[in-house]
Formats: structure tokens, sequence, C-alpha cells
């Protein structure tokens, strides 16, 4: 069982429409991606010239757990480094270095489009994602600025209308 040392973490794991994950799912990611956290963290100290021990020095308060939770629901639903390190008791800094570490581990994990892929229809998307199977699609909408209506180019930012 994950534990969650502050409050909004364990709501907002409670709460499966902050992240889209059931509490298993996030259980799951924690015990597969922490050790590599963890791992990639050791190095990153181990790399650099030192005046004490590696393990020496203050803990993390905001564990690879919170990390994760924190980094879920800023890519779903793109709230800002300031929002959710408001919610989560922490400074704007925290969050955007956990954001840093834990995204690349997400997407080591999991479906990565490639640069330069446009996905269209949902039929593109499944077809893409078909060689995936473990894959985590989040479908929420973003709102796009679009050019006014006669204005070359529009087209590229209208569905096609089925008629």
């Amino acid at each position: 069982m994950v534990v969650i040392s502050i409050m909004v973490g364990a709501s907002i794991m409670m709460n499966r429409r902050m992240t889209g994950l059931s509490r298993e799912a996030i259980a799951g990611l924690v015990a597969e991606l922490a050790p590599r956290w963890q791992a990639r963290h050791r190095d990153r100290l181990a790399a650099r010239a030192r005046s004490r021990r590696i393990g020496a020095g203050a803990k993390h308060r905001f564990g690879f757990a919170d990390r994760l939770l924190a980094t879920l629901v800023h890519l779903r639903h793109g709230l800002t480094h300031d929002v959710v390190a408001a919610w989560f008791g922490v400074h704007r800094s925290t969050i955007t270095r956990s954001v840093a570490e834990v995204r690349p581990l997400l997407s080591e994990r999991g479906c990565q489009v490639n640069d330069g892929v446009r996905l269209r229809t949902i039929a593109d998307v499944v077809a893409y994602l078909g060689h995936h199977p473990r894959a985590l699609m989040d479908a929420t909408e973003v709102r796009v600025r679009r050019p006014v209506e006669g204005r070359a180019g529009r087209d590229r930012f209208v569905s096609e209308n089925p008629d």
C-alpha cells in the first residue's frame, strides 16, 4: 500500500478525476517507478563532488509518491506549477523539479508520440497505440486558438464535418 504523507496527496489519490487513474494503478506506478527514480537520484548525487556522505543531510519530505501525483495532476489538467505547489504545500521549484524527474520515467514506461507524427482521428490513435498495450492515454480536451473564419490555414484547426 502506498502511504502519502501530505493530506492533499491522499485526497488526490482517492479521487480518480484528479489523475485519471485508480488507486491500484497509482500504487503499481509507484512500485514500478520508485526504484528507478531512487537509483537516478543516487547517481546524480554520486556524480558531483560532495563534502558529505551520500544519505547525509536533510531527507525528502516530498517523497516519490507525492512527486508522481503532482506530475500526474499537472499533466492531466495542465495546471501551472504554482497551483500544484499551492495544493501540495511546497515551493514551485519543488514541483518543477518533480515534473522534470518523473515525466521521463513515465514516458519510458509507456507510449510517447514521436515528433512529426500527427494523430488526426481516434482510429489513428488506436492504430498508433495498438503496438503499446500498456500505454496510458489522456483525452483531456485542450483549448486551441484558431484563426478567424476566412483566414488561410484555418482548416488545419477545424475538425472535418462527417456529413
